[in-house]
């Protein structure tokens, strides 16, 4: 279990990625329902069995992944609601289970946590190595003091992704698209694609037909340039990886496409198994 908040952007210059919360609307969300402003650093899960105990009255919001969450202590145990604003009493326990849709869950508190900021941002960033260590059992995380503000209304809320459906992500082409020959091009849209367990916030290995490159390209090396998240680099293995908020910054192998901003946040919800297929679009205009 992670803190993540909107991340660090404009500093890829110093080798740095912009991180932050795999599923912004989620954040931005979760926080809404609390009070707080969209950006308030919060917990991100990945999968099930987290357990947090709160030693004060909490006002909390879970969003992303979809999966039982129980509230354990005085009241007796019940199901904690999804996408409603919540009070946790001193001493109760919510509980995580194994998410049945996404693998992504946000945990937000009203005031948001307390914890000190590198290069603006309190998110951790799994492959620079910033921001906070992984919560470890035992670990106390102390909560800012609440702005005015009201909590929000409950919202529609986009369903995540389950393991074995089919996902369909726009993809704007590019910019390495010219390095794959035409039947890999066709291969690449027409084909199912699954998320395998080599997945992580840096990137998701993706399992398929290999794509091959353009014969003027083979064995020709690529400059390292620049990354971004949701870009589906091409190793020499013709497999995609779809990199995710801690990607490298900068990659030597060429990007066949990159996930349009409107999907990006599903497809960093895919848990290892979904499937997903890729359905180009031309790029917006400038």
């Amino acid at each position: 279990m992670l803190v993540e908040d909107l991340g660090r952007a404009g500093v890829a210059a110093l080798g740095v990625s912009v991180s932050g919360a795999a599923d912004r609307g989620a954040l931005r969300e979760a926080n809404r329902l609390v009070g707080n402003v969209p950006g308030t650093a919060a917990l991100e899960a990945a999968g099930g069995g987290a357990v947090l105990r709160a030693h004060g009255e909490l006002l909390v919001a879970v969003t992303g992944a979809e999966g039982p969450v129980i509230i354990e202590g005085r009241r007796g145990d019940a199901l904690a609601p999804r996408g409603r604003a919540f009070v946790l009493l001193p001493d109760e326990r919510l509980v995580l289970g194994e998410p049945e849709r996404g693998i992504r869950t946000v945990i937000a508190v009203r005031g948001g946590l307390d914890v000190p900021g590198i290069l603006g941002s309190a998110s951790t960033d799994t492959l620079a190595g910033l921001g906070p260590a992984a919560l470890a059992p035992g670990d106390r995380l102390a909560v800012a003091p609440a702005r005015r503000g009201a909590v929000g209304a409950p919202g529609p809320l986009p369903r995540p992704p389950a393991s074995g459906a089919t996902t369909l992500l726009d993809v704007v082409l590019g910019p390495r698209d010219d390095w794959f020959d035409e039947a890999s091009l066709a291969r690449f849209a027409d084909a199912e694609w699954v998320v395998t367990p080599r997945s992580d916030r840096v990137g998701a290995r993706l399992d398929g037909p290999a794509l091959a490159r353009a014969p003027r390209f083979e064995g020709v090396e690529l400059p390292s340039e620049g990354l971004v998240p949701g870009a589906l680099q091409v190793p020499p293995d013709g497999r995609p990886i779809l990199f995710g908020r801690d990607h490298p910054v900068t990659g030597g192998y060429p990007v066949i496409a990159v996930v349009a901003a409107v999907d990006l946040d599903l497809a960093l919800q895919l848990p290892p198994g979904a499937r997903v297929r890729f359905r180009p679009r031309p790029p917006t205009p400038a």
